[in-house]
């Protein structure tokens, strides 16, 4: 075992490598890539800074991760450049689903006022190439749906997902909400159990799960014991969808891709704010199962990378003008798909 932690991943590649290659002269070969049905899910975990992921246990993320896929990344653009983008919940999730900062899709605050549905977000662009792509959202936040995907809207592409699971922080009867914020705990749980659910009896093509209790604890407590606790919290639910995944795998034979990276990080002075561009705040991370990582993996990915990354893994190729508005390149070999643990 090369043992607990995230940040221990750089210290084990060597021997992990070295037992990569035995495994491989001494098994027997793994089915054909090209036989397996790419999927793919994306998970957001809100507001975990890279230190942070990195110092606290996680044995969910560091499975996911594996030896090799783990690397600390950033949000909020180019300092002082035309891309420059608030480290705001909002606006990085909108990066990632349009694989575009914030002077082109148009979110700069979590109000959402004026989106701009002309950079096509992900789901979008899947259902372009094949409208029968099956597609789900599970989410903390219900305006994920309605107001960054825009699903339904005719100026956002119409109706793009066959299922969704949100809206529940609407339901007060079901979730009163609380100061402590226990009832996202709550919801959290719920979105990710339905998740697991639906991933291991459906399997979407492609899905999103965004959950939000992790960036509460740290606006109320800011570092300490109780971000820590929010994070192993984090970490199990992670865990469930995880299994299922693992779970589809090994009974259906397919190829999935797990990618769970956080919007932003958290200010230097007590770790309760962000939206800045300090170096914390910008500094992210993203974990994945894909084993066919390029160089761009390790050269500090952006979150905008995201999209293309998985787009390759699903062979799925964005019309010409929406691939030309792309500020994200791929971290994922387009040759094959990988194939995954």
């Amino acid at each position: 075992m090369c043992g607990s932690g995230l940040v221990r991943l750089s210290i084990c590649k060597i021997l992990c490598a070295s037992a990569l290659v035995f495994a491989l002269t001494n098994c027997h070969p793994l089915i054909e890539t090209s036989t397996r049905i790419p999927k793919a899910i994306f998970i957001i975990v809100d507001g975990i800074p890279a230190d942070i992921i990195e110092s606290s246990q996680t044995p969910n993320l560091d499975s996911i991760a594996g030896s090799h896929g783990y690397t600390r990344s950033y949000v909020g653009g180019e300092i002082g450049g035309m891309t420059q983008s608030p480290t705001v919940s909002a606006v990085g999730y909108n990066s990632l689903l349009t694989g575009t900062w914030a002077n082109k899709h148009n979110v700069y605050t979590n109000r959402i006022e004026n989106p701009n549905y002309s950079y096509w977000d992900i789901f979008r662009i899947a259902r372009h190439q094949n409208l029968d792509i099956s597609t789900a959202l599970f989410s903390t936040w219900q305006d994920n749906r309605t107001r960054l995907v825009g699903d339904g809207l005719p100026e956002a592409g119409g109706s793009k997902l066959d299922y969704a699971f949100d809206g529940l922080e609407l339901d007060e009867a079901r979730f009163p909400h609380d100061e402590a914020r226990e009832f996202i705990r709550a919801i959290d749980n719920a979105v990710s159990t339905e998740a697991a659910h639906y991933l291991r009896d459906v399997g979407p093509e492609l899905s999103w799960v965004y959950l939000e209790y992790t960036d509460d604890i740290g606006h109320i407590y800011g570092e300490g014991d109780e971000l820590t606790a929010a994070v192993a919290i984090m970490d199990a639910n992670v865990g469930k969808i995880w299994k299922a995944v693992q779970d589809r795998q090994k009974t259906h034979g397919e190829n999935w891709l797990v990618v769970v990276t956080t919007d932003h990080g958290r200010d230097e002075e007590t770790g309760k704010s962000h939206g800045g561009q300090s170096l914390r705040e910008r500094t992210t991370w993203i974990a994945t199962n894909s084993q066919r990582l390029n160089s761009n993996f390790e050269n500090l990915p952006g979150i905008v990378d995201i999209l293309p990354s998985i787009l390759d893994h699903l062979a799925i190729v964005p019309p010409p003008r929406i691939a030309a508005q792309l500020d994200g390149v791929s971290f994922i070999d387009r040759q094959d798909n990988e194939p995954a643990r």
